[in-house]
C-alpha cells in the first residue's frame, strides 16, 4: 500500500522493521502471525480473532456467582433467572385517556361528582347510557364499554354528546394487555438497563437475581510513572491509572482497587501476593509483560502456577499482552482467577483491553457478545507485514475516518476517536470495509 505522507511511511517501515515472518510460513486460522511475539522466539503469537475468543471462553468456562438484590443495586447487571410476570400487566381494565367512561350509545346522562381518578377505589358501576369523568390510568367502571377523549367530545347540561363514531372498547387498556401472571417478560442473560428495571416495577419485583459484576484490580507496575506535575528526568506521568478504573468500569466490571507496584524486589512480591491471594475475578496489570530486565509478570505468574492462556497477540499495538489463569475452579480449590496483563504503553494497553480484557470480562458478567460490523475507511490505511493493527478512527455518517497520532505510546489519537478500526495485515485500501470496534463511551457503555 502506498502511504499518504512521509509520516506514515516512516510508520510503515519502523513496522516492518520490528515484525518477524512467521516461521516456516505457517499462520493460524484467525489471520494472525505464528512468529513469535516481540522477535523473542520464546513463544508463538495467537492471532488477533482467536485471542479474544479464547478470552470470551475462559470467562464463559467460569461457574457464575448470583445473588439477589434491590431492583436499585441491579443496574448494569445481568438476570441469573428469567423475569416472569407476577400479575397480569395492567392487573385491571384502565383508561388511557383522560375523557369520560360510557356505557352504551349515547347520548350519555353525565353523572354527578369529582368522576374517576388513578389510585382511586373500585368506582361504581355504570349504567346503560350513562358516562362519568376519568383521568389517564384510572380504573374503568364496570359495564364501560368505551372512553371517550375530552376532545372528542361536548357537554350539554346533563348530556353528553360524541363528535365522532364510538368504537367498543376504545381507549380501554383491558387487564393482561402487556402480559398474563407466569408469563416470560425477560429470559436470564439479560442485561438489567433502566427499562428492565422499570418492567421489573411494574410487573411487581422488589428485588431479582442477578449476576454480579465481575470484580477487577488494577496494578500498575513500573519505577519511572509520576502521579502528579510534569514529566523530567526520564520519568513519565501514570496515565494508566486515571484512564483504566473508568474504562474498565464502563465495560461492565466493579474496579475493586488501583495499585502501583514497583520493579524493585518487594514490587515483585507484592505482584506474587496479589496474584495468589486478591479477591478480585480479574487482575489487570499495565507493564511488564515483554522480555526487559524488569518485566517480571510473566515469571510471577509461572511462580503462581499459571496456566498461560494467550502469550502474546499478533496485533499493533500490544502485542506483548497475555491472559493467564490460576486455579481450575474445582469445589476444594480457590475460585479462578484471570490475569490480563497489558503492555504499559497507554494504546497498546487500550489495544489489549478490547482485545482481551472487553469479551472476558462480557463473558464473566454473562453478558452477550457484541454485535461485529464493518464501515468502509476513508483513506488508505497502512498495515503491518504480518499483525492486525488497530487503529483509532472517527465515525462519520459514510466513512470511518483514521486519526493520527496512534503510535503505541500515545493517546492523543484514541482520545479524539469513536472507535477503533481492525486493519489486517497487509493494511487496507481506501473504501475497504473493516471491523470496527466501539469505544465504551461512544457506544454507550455498560447499558448496549
Amino acid at each position: 500500500m502506498t502511504p499518504t505522507n512521509s509520516a506514515e511511511q516512516a510508520l510503515d517501515e519502523a513496522l516492518a522493521l520490528v515484525s518477524r515472518a512467521p516461521e516456516n510460513g505457517v499462520t493460524d486460522s484467525s489471520g494472525g502471525a505464528g512468529g513469535a511475539g516481540g522477535g523473542t522466539g520464546a513463544h508463538r503469537a495467537a492471532g488477533w480473532q482467536r485471542a479474544r475468543d479464547t478470552a470470551a471462553r475462559a470467562g464463559s468456562g467460569v461457574r457464575p456467582r448470583t445473588r439477589r438484590v434491590p431492583l436499585a443495586a441491579a443496574l448494569g447487571e445481568v438476570l441469573a433467572s428469567p423475569l416472569d410476570a407476577l400479575t397480569d400487566l395492567p392487573s385491571f381494565d384502565t383508561s388511557a385517556m383522560d375523557g369520560w367512561a360510557v356505557a352504551g350509545p349515547g347520548p350519555w346522562s353525565v353523572r354527578a361528582g369529582a368522576g374517576v381518578l388513578a389510585g382511586s377505589e373500585r368506582p361504581e358501576p355504570l349504567t346503560d347510557g350513562e358516562a362519568v369523568r376519568i383521568a389517564t390510568g384510572a380504573r374503568i367502571p364496570a359495564d364501560a364499554t368505551a372512553v371517550i377523549r375530552s376532545e372528542h367530545c361536548r357537554e350539554a347540561g346533563t348530556q353528553l354528546f360524541a363528535d365522532r363514531p364510538v368504537l367498543t372498547g376504545q381507549d380501554i387498556r383491558p387487564r393482561g394487555q402487556e402480559c398474563r401472571s407466569g408469563d416470560l417478560l425477560l429470559p436470564a442473560g439479560s442485561l438489567v438497563t433502566p427499562a428492565v428495571l422499570g418492567l421489573a416495577a411494574a410487573a411487581g419485583y422488589d428485588e431479582v437475581t442477578t449476576r454480579p459484576r465481575p470484580r477487577v484490580e488494577i496494578l500498575v507496575l513500573g519505577d519511572e510513572l509520576l502521579t502528579e506535575g510534569l514529566p523530567h528526568e526520564g520519568l513519565v506521568r501514570d496515565a494508566l491509572s486515571p484512564m483504566l478504573g473508568p474504562w474498565i468500569d464502563r465495560l461492565g466490571a466493579e474496579v475493586i482497587g488501583t495499585r502501583r507496584l514497583g520493579d524493585d524486589p518487594a514490587g515483585v512480591e507484592a505482584l506474587l501476593e496479589a496474584v495468589t491471594t486478591s479477591t478480585a475475578d480479574v487482575l489487570v496489570t499495565t507493564g511488564g509483560t515483554a522480555a526487559g530486565p524488569v518485566d517480571h509478570v510473566r515469571p510471577v505468574l509461572h511462580k503462581a502456577g499459571a496456566e498461560l492462556l494467550v502469550d502474546g497477540v499478533a496485533v499493533r499495538p500490544g502485542h506483548p499482552m497475555l491472559l493467564a489463569r490460576i486455579g481450575s475452579g474445582a469445589p476444594d480449590e480457590n475460585a479462578v482467577r484471570h490475569v490480563v496483563g497489558l503492555p504499559g504503553n497507554p494504546l497498546a494497553a487500550v489495544s489489549g483491553l478490547l482485545t482481551l480484557a472487553d469479551p472476558l470480562l462480557r463473558a464473566l458478567a454473562g453478558r452477550r457478545r457484541r454485535p461485529r460490523y464493518t464501515a468502509p475507511v476513508q483513506s488508505d490505511v497502512p498495515g503491518h507485514p504480518y499483525d492486525t493493527r488497530l487503529v483509532p478512527v472517527l465515525l462519520s455518517d459514510e466513512h470511518a475516518v483514521p486519526l493520527r497520532y496512534h503510535g503505541p505510546a500515545m493517546l492523543r489519537g484514541v482520545a479524539a476517536a469513536d472507535a477503533l478500526a481492525v486493519v489486517p495485515p497487509g493494511g487496507a485500501r481506501s473504501g475497504q470495509e473493516l471491523e470496527i470496534l466501539d469505544l465504551p463511551w461512544a457506544s454507550g457503555g455498560c447499558f448496549t
